[in-house]
């Protein structure tokens, strides 16, 4: 059924905020805490799934990050994606564990999410590997300025890499929202 595919397109384009780094270095490590603290905060945008069964089909997503607290890196997610009258929340969290992350966008991939697997953070970009039972697949989502974060998707098809979903993230500016009195 379509909610299936959709809380799947949902799961990537959320995982875009929820990303994992294997860590190096002492400099790696406050690197990538510096990324996940640059896109914590509330994001919304539109999505479109550009290949396969449901191309062509359009969402928008409503999420916010927030940068877990201590000194790990890692980032906590929730929010919304939409696809017409269709509505599906997101949920992840990603947490520094050792010298890697590992995470997980709703229940994982025992149940209808995904796991984060690896990935890597430089200079504004995030590339993930991603995995849900015989589907695997990779993120990037770079963050062009403070207010735009891009995110393409792709699935190993074969031994190829396949962009399935693209989505622009802006973020949410709460400073101004019209405020009214009355006088």
């Amino acid at each position: 059924m379509f909610s299936r595919q959709f809380l799947l397109v949902c799961g990537f384009a959320a995982a875009a905020l929820s990303a994992g780094a294997w860590v190096h270095s002492a400099d790696a490590a406050s690197r990538d805490k510096a990324f996940f603290q640059s896109v914590a905060g509330s994001w919304r945008g539109p999505g479109e799934i550009v290949a396969g069964k449901y191309k062509g089909t359009k969402f928008t997503c409503n999420l916010t990050g927030h940068a877990v607290d201590g000194s790990d890196a890692g980032v906590k997610l929730d929010g919304t994606c939409r696809v017409g009258v269709f509505q599906q929340p997101m949920t992840a969290e990603i947490t520094q564990k050792g010298g890697s992350y590992s995470g997980k966008f709703l229940d994982g991939a025992a149940g209808k999410g995904l796991d984060v697997t690896s990935g890597t953070v430089n200079d504004g970009t995030v590339v993930l590997g991603l995995n849900r039972q015989k589907l695997n697949g990779a993120m990037i989502a770079r963050v062009a300025d403070n207010k735009t974060m891009n995110v393409t998707i792709s699935v190993k098809v074969n031994d190829q890499m396949v962009p399935v979903i693209g989505v622009t993230l802006q973020r949410a500016d709460v400073d101004q929202m019209a405020v009214g009195s009355i006088q």
